[in-house]
């Protein structure tokens, strides 16, 4: 069927689903061909809403994402509230590219407490998984949050050691206890219970209950130097001076404010920034600033909405108000959402004068501002990239621009486990979908031999490149990444690995594809016929673009050279278990699934395995209990 026959039978297809969604409240899904979700929406009437997509798709986004639907799924709810939850559990679940996102929401830090230790660490993270554990964010300011841990320690004395239990292999206090950072709880000087004192007061100082600490502070120093305590009495001033000294240079309102969030967004095409200023007892207590993605160019008020609904999904403590800007969607019942969440009310209101509407016009302005300095770096760093494509089109003498650049390493260490590896730049940056890895199989083992080894991989890469091309373009088998054809291609190496590159690639030098070797020693390009290499100055952007995509090839290589050499050598380990042999070797790889699991398996784990005698699993464990030890 031709292209635009299946076209025709995706719109029918599409129009039929359309008539049988129902006129009520709930969720809908798009899905692509390939049947991943590609939008999670949330309507009144999901009839209504799904046929405003396809009748009124205004911006370039909402166009193209309606030329990818080829399904539409619905969920029924009974309340708008329901629906928004239901809506922010499918975003989460699946992830759609045309939702709006924060970019790289993994990768924001958040502070940890260990509540599951005895004497809890409080922690710089960035994984959120341990329900055991108490999660403050997240932030979006990897810098600040290390300063808060500063002060934190100052202020509550806590451990600044790792690992479950306190103290080092010393026995005595380290220096965190003589400069009045830590109580050492490692040696007893300071009980459980009044360690968990100072915990409960990083708890409520992340809480943002300021007041308290505050007045803590101020009593603690009255009634040390009641008793003629005025070395701790000292001690209490001090650090009840840091803290009024953070909360007064963070002081922006007055204390009737109270405790809020000021939400605002910015938005410039496909691009959006979200701020969140956190109001705590009148202080400002942090500014958070993310970046979204908005493929579909959707309103502020759409944008603040699924912001404001991931944000406080992933957030520990949700404030009683939070202030937006005007055109909010559905305020009532995203108030509705985050009050199930918080388990009390919560307010979703605008700000129309006083000092929230001073706080929400000043977060505003930030956002657009940081924005506009996103859009500026995102522009130098492109002018940067046309410079270096430019200037590498001129020192090479290509007839175009090297749109796509490859390059190829060997890794080797005393002539086991070569490797190769094949990066790909293309527009002068990273395309990481297309890197690959290849695992040499010419006989280089003991005798090392890179020329040969190079040969062999860019012959393989010709060879993927020639059965790409009698794949069409909608064959589940193609893949993108041999299919392409480089304008460049970019060999470590001299004169020698030039050579080996040119025997195999002589069909892509027919067709245009430049074949270049980069030496490290003093960084000259060598190219094809001519004997004298190419020395480009240190500062000009084609020689550090080269550079880039050197190293990058160089880092890959190693990192799966790394892997098989370690696999290797833990595989190699197993054949040393007494009693194991092959047969039991590959039952004991096929119950763990790695040498790494089978090596620290206990003993109970090891005579459960099948096919594996009890006596034998015991010798085993017993084996490496005293390998180990």
């Amino acid at each position: 069927m031709s292209s635009n026959g299946q076209s025709e039978g995706r719109r029918a297809r599409l129009a039929a689903q359309r008539k049988k969604l129902p006129d009520g409240p709930g969720v809908y899904l798009f899905r692509d061909e390939k049947g991943k979700v590609i939008y999670v929406g949330k309507a009144i009437s999901i009839r209504k809403r799904v046929s405003s997509h396809f009748s009124n798709p205004v911006t370039r986004g909402a166009v193209e994402m309606t030329d990818v639907i080829d399904s539409v799924e619905f969920v029924l709810v009974s309340s708008e509230t329901e629906a928004l939850l239901a809506e922010q559990g499918f975003i989460k679940q699946y992830r759609p590219r045309f939702n709006i996102r924060l970019r790289d929401d993994k990768s924001y830090p958040y502070i940890a407490i260990s509540m599951d230790e005895d004497y809890p660490r409080v922690y710089f993270t960035r994984e959120r998984h341990r329900r055991s554990r108490l999660y403050f964010g997240p932030y979006s300011n990897a810098k600040r949050v290390r300063s808060t841990l500063d002060t934190l320690g100052k202020v509550f004395m806590i451990r600044s050691c790792t690992g479950p239990e306190p103290g080092r292999r010393s026995g005595s206090p380290c220096l965190d206890f003589h400069i009045k950072r830590c109580g050492a709880p490692c040696v007893g000087y300071v009980t459980k219970e009044e360690y968990r004192e100072g915990i409960d007061g990083v708890v409520r100082f992340l809480s943002g209950r300021y007041r308290d600490i505050e007045l803590e502070l101020e009593q603690r120093m009255k009634d040390a130097a009641a008793v003629q305590e005025y070395e701790q009495a000292a001690v209490e001033h001090n650090r009840l001076r840091a803290v009024r000294s953070l909360l007064e240079r963070q002081r922006v309102s007055k204390e009737s404010v109270g405790t809020l969030d000021c939400v605002a967004i910015a938005v410039e095409g496909t691009d959006a920034n979200a701020q969140v200023f956190q109001i705590r007892d009148g202080v400002l207590s942090d500014r958070q600033s993310f970046y979204l993605e908005n493929l579909t160019e959707s309103p502020i008020g759409e944008v603040a909405r699924e912001f404001v609904l991931q944000y406080y999904a992933g957030a520990i403590a949700i404030p009683p108000q939070i202030v937006v800007q005007g055109g909010f969607e559905d305020a009532e019942a995203t108030a509705g959402a985050l009050s199930e969440r918080r388990g009390s009310k919560v307010e979703v209101r605008l700000a129309e004068r006083g000092d929230k509407r001073r706080l929400l016009d000043l977060a505003e302005r930030n956002a657009q501002l940081a924005l506009d300095q996103e859009k500026l770096k995102s522009e130098r760093k492109r002018q940067q990239r046309v410079e270096a494509l430019d200037g590498l089109q001129d020192a090479l003498g290509l007839d175009v621009l090297p749109l796509r650049i490859e390059c190829f390493d060997i890794s080797t260490l005393m002539g086991t486990h070569t490797v190769a590896s094949m990066v790909v730049f293309e527009g002068g940056a990273p395309k990481k979908s297309d890197y690959r890895r290849f695992t040499i199989r010419g006989n280089t083992e003991g005798v090392p031999d890179d020329f040969a080894a190079m040969e062999e991989v860019l012959s393989r890469r010709l060879k993927q490149w020639e059965a790409q091309q009698d794949l069409s373009p909608h064959d589940p088998n193609r893949n993108e990444s041999f299919a392409t054809l480089p304008n460049v291609v970019v060999i470590d190496g001299g004169p020698g690995q030039l050579a080996a590159g040119l025997r195999a690639l002589d069909g892509w030098r027919e067709r245009g594809v430049a074949i270049v070797s980069l030496a490290k020693r003093i960084e000259e390009v060598f190219t094809p016929g001519v004997r004298e290499p190419i020395r480009l100055a240190h500062d000009t952007p084609e020689l550090q673009l080269l550079q880039r995509v050197r190293d990058e090839a160089h880092r890959f290589a190693i990192s799966h050279h790394r892997i098989r050499r370690d696999g290797a050598m833990l595989t190699s380990a197993l054949d040393s278990l007494p009693g194991v042999g092959p047969a039991r070797k590959r039952v004991l790889l096929k119950h763990f699934g790695s040498p790494e699991a089978v090596l620290s398996a206990s003993r109970e784990d090891l005579e459960a395995v099948p096919g594996l005698p009890g006596k034998t699993a015991r010798e085993v464990f017993t084996f490496l209990h005293r390998t180990s030890g």
